[in-house]
């Protein structure tokens, strides 16, 4: 793709994208199966079954820590022969904390490719999730400074995209939404017109995992391996 010769708005998702996310809801999630430590089930057997209770807890929690905690309680509900006794809630509950406790992990190169796009693009912070939790995350990351804007959605669909490029005034055509997520930030941002990048991670969420939707003209798809890329495109 050759260099854009005008300026573009560049919504850029930040979980995965900006800092390593993932890695630290897996190694929880690995501490909490084995303490678990199920006699029945493999441990493939109770991630899939976490799996579909954390969708659950999606719909009646959001993303974040918060419906994560829940997602393991109601899994050691599920599939213990144990009740889960106050001392068992608050060890489960620790599994969860131990993110929270996580430093903010940029990925390569991020803060110098950000400090690059900026002076050429409008740049956009889209994250979805707990309002707090994500703005908390912007502030310690140091990032915040190459954005005119942090939106932080509930989720990402066609309809907040559009909400998004309502609320800035921004042209379809010009506005590309980076990130690592087939699910949430690419095929929706297709989907309501927009272009969109995608930034390949080793360890993207496998609840966000899709088949790349085909770009419909006039949107375009890019597919690129690291975020330090975007500075060869943009």
């Amino acid at each position: 793709m050759a260099t854009l010769p005008e300026s573009q708005a560049l919504l850029i998702d930040a979980d995965d994208t900006l800092w390593e996310n993932n890695i630290y809801f897996e190694r929880a999630i690995a501490d909490f199966i084995s303490f678990l430590n199920h006699r029945e089930r493999s441990p493939a057997e109770v991630r899939e079954i976490l799996n579909d209770v954390e969708r659950e807890c999606i719909v009646s929690h959001g993303y974040g820590l918060h419906s994560f905690e829940h997602a393991l309680i109601k899994t050691f509900e599920r599939i213990s022969i144990e009740p889960l006794t106050p001392g068992l809630h608050q060890t489960i509950r620790g599994f969860a904390r131990t993110i929270a406790e996580e430093p903010v992990q940029l990925l390569p190169q991020v803060a110098e490719t950000l400090q690059y796009l900026a002076e050429r693009h409008h740049l956009i912070l889209v994250t979805k999730g707990d309002f707090a939790e994500q703005s908390g995350k912007v502030e310690r990351s140091g990032l915040k400074q190459y954005f005119s804007a942090v939106e932080v959605v509930a989720d990402k669909t066609v309809s907040a995209y559009h909400e998004v490029v309502g609320k800035h005034k921004l042209v379809s055509q010009r506005t590309w939404m980076v990130g690592n997520s087939p699910k949430s930030d690419i095929n929706p941002a297709l989907g309501a017109g927009l272009n969109a990048v995608f930034v390949h991670h080793n360890d993207t969420w496998i609840l966000e995992h899709e088949e790349l939707t085909t770009a419909q003209p006039p949107s375009r798809l890019l597919v690129v391996k690291s975020f330090a890329e975007l500075a060869a495109h943009f």
